[in-house]
């Protein structure tokens, strides 16, 4: 598909406010220049003397002159002669004009200065020559809720640029309190606008992608399908609450669709089945350095009660039908806040809820969660307690009222698309975690924390190629490299790089957490985890030869041109010594 050319919109929005500023402040001006003219001119024609006190009128030059000087306030004083009378009344009237019109003209600048328009020609002109100033590649972030400021915080602790655009002031506003290390444009605006999302970054050449999390499905829908259509190049990740609207997502080429409704109830099933599976890829999905999640125990299994509204509780239900459970599903029509006995009653009651392992509260409202919690520990407190926590600010809520497994949308958001822009071939390794067992991922993540320590490891991608690996292309080939030897530290080959594989890909063939004595293929995919001071080191194995040589041979050689000479020259002299000693 052919990208469609893009209109500049940097030129228009100038002129704009050009225009609007004109527009504004012609009348204000109009009136200074028509005070100003009739000043001069008055002044030119009022009779005077000259210093031997002849009859003599101002000329126009001196007459703008003082004029000049006068209206502005400078008020230097240079006069060729002293005024006559009709002088200094005419000059005593311009006075008194011009001050009337100063202030109106300065009234109406204050006036265009408050003015919304105005102010958002001012804010856009600025965004625009921001982002032009913007080299290197950047995410268009469209929306900057929960979600976004996570995933933001994120790119910015990773080095890597963003644009805002987002269609709440006090939310733009924000970007700018919340002190990114980069600069970061915001703009106000409806990303439904094609001019609005091409100005904040769609058409630069620099945009590496757009995520859309925003809280409305149909902004989402409308960003993808216009990044579709207009930069189909670009990858695009999007939220969605809805399967229909995801739907229609993917038939427009969005690459990803995130549906937290719908990893809330993955994640139970994977908590249920292995639990190190999950605490492994929650891990691998935060930032760089964060600290190792929590391990939960299995979840119970057994009868579960689900409280929410219609398209909560039937989702979940689903999920845990899925894996074998009983589940009663109560629903909260519309998610609304219940109170009252007899409201909790019929909570209690509905849902038999003393006689169940664990009891969901999964409404869109957070006080409508926190109450349903309350009334399930009352009725049964052994049971097992979940609850959906829609906004991170009643963190310390959920804390406090005892919920043993709670779920933030918004982190469960920015986690899988960092994970999705950072390294996409992660996001080929973690559905399959779940099917190795929780023994398997246990072992793997005692083993990323003893190489790699307890903070999140950095992950990336190589290639054992020409390009990405020349000093490895004749081992390749040979098909006598083994992946122990790879990973062999430069510095001293007896000890290994703090380097674990995560997943080779060959030729379309997945294999999970390859072993060292796996032989290496050309144009085999490994997807490692470790630390940058080791990727480096493994990075200098590929490309420099005499380091490859020493790490995966033994031998130590030259790097230099001339002890490579040296040291053959040497090596052939000491031969030939050898051969006559032999023949003598």
């Amino acid at each position: 598909m052919a990208t469609t050319p893009l209109p500049e919109i940097g030129p228009q929005l100038t002129s704009a406010g050009v225009f609007l500023v004109f527009r504004r402040m012609r009348v204000p001006l109009i009136i200074l220049i028509t005070i100003f003219a009739l000043s001069v001119l008055g002044l030119s024609l009022m009779p005077g003397r000259d210093a031997e006190g002849q009859p003599e009128r101002m000329g126009l030059f001196e007459a703008f002159y003082f004029m000049s000087y006068t209206a502005t306030t400078i008020g230097f004083g240079e006069l060729p002669n002293d005024f006559t009378a009709p002088q200094r009344m005419w000059v005593t009237l311009t006075i008194f004009l011009s001050v009337v019109g100063w202030a109106y003209a300065i009234g109406a600048l204050l006036s265009l200065m408050q003015d919304q328009a105005f102010r958002q020609a001012l804010r856009r002109h600025r965004f625009t020559r921001s982002v032009r100033r913007v080299r290197e590649p950047f995410m268009l972030l469209v929306g900057y809720g929960n979600a976004s400021k996570m995933l933001a915080r994120s790119l910015d602790d990773m080095g890597r640029r963003f644009v805002v655009l987002d269609n709440q002031e006090t939310r733009v506003s924000g970007v700018e309190l919340d002190s990114y290390r980069a600069d970061a444009p915001a703009l106000l605006g409806d990303a439904r606008d094609t001019a609005l999302l091409t100005l904040a970054g769609l058409g630069h050449a620099a945009c590496a992608g757009v995520v859309a999390l925003t809280g409305d499905d149909e902004t989402n829908l409308d960003v993808a399908m216009t990044t579709s259509l207009l930069r189909p190049d670009l990858p695009v990740i999007a939220r969605s609450g809805s399967r229909d609207v995801a739907e229609r997502m993917r038939a427009f080429h969005a690459q990803e669709v995130v549906n937290p409704l719908d990893r809330f109830g993955d994640h139970l099933r994977i908590l249920l089945r292995a639990p190190a599976a999950y605490q492994l890829m929650i891990w691998l999905t935060s930032a760089p350095g964060s600290p190792l999640p929590h391990r939960f125990e299995k979840l119970p299994h057994g009868r579960w009660v689900v409280c929410g509204h219609d398209q909560y509780g039937e989702e979940l239900s689903s999920d845990l039908h899925a894996e074998g459970l009983d589940v009663t599903v109560v629903h909260v029509a519309g998610g609304t806040v219940l109170a009252g006995e007899g409201d909790s009653a019929y909570v209690v009651e509905a849902g038999h809820v003393s006689d169940a392992v664990a009891f969901v509260a999964a409404t869109t409202n957070d006080t409508t969660n926190l109450w349903l919690v309350e009334a399930a520990k009352r009725a049964n407190p052994a049971a097992f307690v979940v609850a959906l926590q829609n906004r991170r600010a009643n963190a310390e809520l959920f804390t406090a009222v005892g919920v043993d497994f709670g779920m933030v949308p918004a982190e469960v958001i920015a986690h899988e698309v960092l994970a999705r822009l950072a390294n996409p071939v992660l996001m080929r390794f973690l559905p399959e975690v779940p099917k190795q067992g929780n023994d398997w991922s246990e072992e793997l993540v005692d083993r990323l924390v003893d190489k790699c320590g307890p903070g999140t490891p950095d992950l990336w991608r190589i290639r054992c190629d020409d390009e990405e690996a020349p000093a490895l292309t004749d081992r390749l080939a040979r098909g006598d490299l083994r992946l122990r030897d790879l990973l062999r530290d430069p510095a001293d080959r007896d000890f290994d790089l703090g380097i674990v594989p995560l997943t080779l890909l060959r030729e379309g063939d997945r294999t999970l957490a390859p072993t060292g004595d796996t032989v290496l293929r050309e144009g085999d995919q490994l997807l490692l985890a470790g630390r940058l001071r080791d990727q480096a080191a493994l990075t200098s194995t590929m490309t420099e030869e005499p380091t490859a040589t020493y790490v995966l041979d033994g031998r130590r050689v030259p790097t230099g041109w001339l002890w490579r000479r040296l040291t053959r020259f040497d090596a052939t002299g000491g031969e030939s010594q050898r051969s006559a000693d032999r023949s003598a």
